[in-house]
């Protein structure tokens, strides 16, 4: 295996983690003005997300810095041809990070109320687009002889990536209802159990149809390189397993094969694009690829001695901050700080 295919694998677990870890943040910040009714019922939602969520965000980063160092002809690309759709997503972000910090400043309900929605549609946006800007990964864009896309933010609103935007927002939300019920006690409890099963349906319905468009108009199920549809079909399962374990009040087991599924599909994706990173809709010829878009051989080898060195230390310490955060809340807890 050569470094880049080695950087290609690992830009595909940084995004996996990323999905899944920031994935129920999201899906967390969606659900908020929904399933808690009271102050105390909402700041328990947003506790259960309020000492991770920022870390978990690290991982956007990562990728990103990952994107710029072994392929910065894709990052170039990317985020210029992608530059709209990204900064609407980067002021969703900045307003959700903002929310949680400022919430808690006042004893108003009505400034309380303001940072929840700013929480809700913080998450709702960044959730979205990433699902449109993957779908459009999937189905390619008007990369042109430069190896750079110009059309701009309209051309990337098509019906297919947005429906991917649906796809992500329902799998996120169900994914962030999951973990809701592993993480809380009590009244919104219940309330979120009462709407995982209509979420889980919806998300169901919603992913069947997205992988036969997905089939019908991209190759990503049938590429000649490495076939994503094995993964599709993995996820598919992890999906159907979810429904049953939430049935049968695994809560665990439901969060872990939502994950799953979130986990599978980036993997489908990543395998359905190998070798190449961004798809022209123009011309094979201008497909970028890990070899026309990626950094020097000496690049590639340093960050991987870098990444060799510091990727177990992070993964040590986002662990252990989970474990330190690991206990159930309720509206009744005395130590709800958001």
């Amino acid at each position: 295996m050569d470094l880049n295919t080695l950087w290609f694998i690992l830009l595909t677990v940084l995004f996996s983690g990323f999905f899944f870890l920031e994935g129920f943040d999201y899906g967390v910040g969606i659900l908020l003005p929904f399933v808690a009714r009271s102050d105390r019922e909402r700041r328990a939602v947003i506790n259960a997300i309020g000492p991770v969520w920022d870390g978990n965000e690290v991982w956007m980063i990562t990728a990103g810095g990952a994107m710029f160092a072994a392929f910065p002809h894709m990052y170039a690309t990317l985020f210029s041809g992608f530059y709209l759709a990204l900064v609407f997503m980067l002021i969703g972000l900045i307003i959700r990070g903002v929310a949680f910090e400022f919430r808690g400043k006042r004893d108003d309900p009505k400034w309380r109320e303001t940072w929840d929605w700013a929480i809700y549609y913080g998450s709702l946006i960044p959730a979205l687009i990433w699902g449109i800007t993957v779908a459009n990964l999937m189905r390619g864009v008007a990369i042109e002889g430069d190896l750079n896309y110009y059309g701009g933010l309209i051309p990337l609103l098509n019906p297919y990536a947005f429906f991917g935007g649906l796809v992500f927002l329902a799998l996120f939300i169900l994914h962030g209802a999951s973990f809701l019920g592993i993480k809380l006690e009590g009244v919104v409890k219940d309330r979120v159990k009462d709407v995982t099963g209509k979420i889980w349906v919806v998300a169901v319905v919603l992913t069947v149809a997205f992988l036969i468009w997905t089939y019908l108009a991209t190759d990503i199920l049938n590429n000649p390189g490495w076939d994503g549809l094995i993964p599709a079909i993995l996820a598919a399962v992890a999906l159907l397993l979810s429904g049953l374990f939430y049935k049968m009040g695994r809560e665990g087991w439901t969060f872990l094969c939502g994950g799953l599924v979130i986990i599978l599909a980036t993997v489908m994706v990543f395998s359905g694009l190998f070798p190449r990173l961004m798809i022209s809709t123009l011309d094979p010829a201008y497909d970028l690829t890990i070899y026309n878009a990626s950094s020097s051989p000496y690049t590639l080898k340093v960050i991987t001695i870098v990444a060799a060195i510091f990727l177990p230390v992070v993964l040590a310490y986002q662990g252990w901050t989970y474990w330190i955060f690991r206990k159930r809340l309720s509206p009744d807890s005395p130590d709800l700080h958001y």
